[in-house]
């Protein structure tokens, strides 16, 4: 995915996990922000964890793998398969 407004414009990264219901989708090493975490124990160091935050889908778009481009998904049905191919070059999309 090629993520295309906000802060983090510009930047690629993997799908990690899609919420479909709410329209939200996590990339890899996109969206960061840092918590502060209290220690659990007595005695332990609370810390500061690195958090990937889920954005919206229409900030993103997906990103081909054999021509690099930006492109929408097209669909191909090949022996009773659905395929999703890229509009640009036509190549499968994973």
């Amino acid at each position: 995915m090629k993520i295309i407004s906000g802060k983090d414009r510009g930047k690629t990264g993997k799908v990690l996990h899609v919420s479909a219901k709410e329209g939200r989708i996590s990339v890899e090493g996109v969206n960061q922000y840092k918590k502060h975490s209290r220690p659990k124990k007595q005695g332990e160091k609370g810390e500061v964890v690195t958090v990937t935050r889920p954005l919206n889908v229409s900030n993103a778009e997906l990103l081909c793998s054999s021509c690099g481009k930006v492109t929408r998904a097209g669909f191909r049905v090949e022996k009773e398969k659905k395929l999703r191919v890229c509009t640009k070059c036509g190549a499968t999309l994973s």
